[in-house]
């Protein structure tokens, strides 16, 4: 399982990370539009909602809410209240730098720590891209990760970006948040993908796939590689995964060639032969249809 988490982070270009501490008297609420980075929420004191789409969470005193996918949501003292655009309180979030925002209110308080993740979606596997829109981890799922819980707490407490190093030690501590979170959460929560992480045929497809999409693989194959009949693979991988396995298959090649376009300068014919494809041709038919752009065209755009 911990081979498959490497592989479900380590494709991600982390480039920096923005976090404030909020300090909110009842009644508030704040609307965050969707943002290209990992979100997380940490409530230090007191309680809120958090409302995704017509989804209501609670969240409590050392809950930690984790949003992979930056999605659009709102915060508040209760659901459906009107929302401030979070825009307006905080108007630019420049990478590296630590807010403090402050909403007065005559009712009881709520103090969060918040942080965005800022990376490269391009680069993000197919595997991080089915985890669900949201990961909650309750101040008692959170408590028996003790590192996990350990860091948040520190990070609460600190508040000064004036130190040397400042800015790096703070991703640094938020990236390590986010790989606790996911590692507990692999453990704790029910979410389809999570479950087929750690299921023992189609974890071992999924590491498979991720670690070795060179290999000619075909459907037979990889139900042999899961110990499964090709049915009952092909049926257990869709239901948990959310697609057919030779289609997140292409999608991780697609992904590693995307990788080797942007940052090598290998000749395409070489990237086709290193993300399992015998043939040019065939190589740049999927990767058109995987990504709207030729590998030429996107290696131009990513110059």
């Amino acid at each position: 399982m911990d081979d498959l988490l490497s592989e479900l982070l380590s494709p991600l270009r982390l480039g920096g990370v923005f976090h404030s501490r909020w300090i909110a008297r009842a009644p508030w609420a704040v609307a965050g539009e969707r943002e290209d980075c990992a979100i997380l929420h940490y409530v230090q004191d007191g309680e809120c909602v958090a409302e995704l789409g017509d989804d209501v969470i609670h969240l409590r005193a050392g809950d930690l809410a984790v949003f992979p996918h930056g999605a659009g949501h709102r915060l508040g003292d209760r659901p459906g209240r009107t929302a401030t655009p979070l825009s307006r309180l905080l108007a630019d979030r420049p990478l590296g730098a630590v807010r403090t925002v402050e909403i007065d209110g005559y009712g009881p308080a709520t103090v969060m720590l918040c942080g965005g993740l800022h990376y490269d979606p391009q680069s993000a596997a197919p595997l991080y891209r089915a985890l669900p829109q949201v990961i909650v981890l309750d101040r008692p799922a959170v408590e028996r990760q003790p590192f996990l819980a350990s860091t948040l707490r520190r990070l609460a407490e600190e508040w000064t970006a004036e130190e040397a190093g400042a800015p790096l030690v703070t991703l640094r501590a938020f990236e390590l948040v986010f790989v606790l979170a996911l590692r507990a959460a692999l453990t704790e929560l029910p979410a389809p993908v999570l479950r087929a992480m750690r299921h023992p045929a189609i974890g071992k497809a999924l590491l498979a796939i991720h670690t070795r999409f060179a290999e000619p693989w075909t459907l037979e194959s990889l139900a042999a590689e899961a110990g499964l009949s090709r049915s009952a693979f092909a049926a257990a991988f869709r239901d948990l995964v959310g697609e057919p396995p030779m289609r997140h298959l292409t999608a991780r090649r697609m992904q590693e060639a995307a990788r080797l376009l942007a940052d090598t300068t290998l000749p395409h014919g070489r990237i086709a032969e290193r993300v399992g494809y015998g043939s040019a041709v065939g190589f740049h038919l999927a990767f058109r249809a995987w990504s709207g752009r030729t590998p030429g065209e996107f290696r131009r755009g990513a110059a």
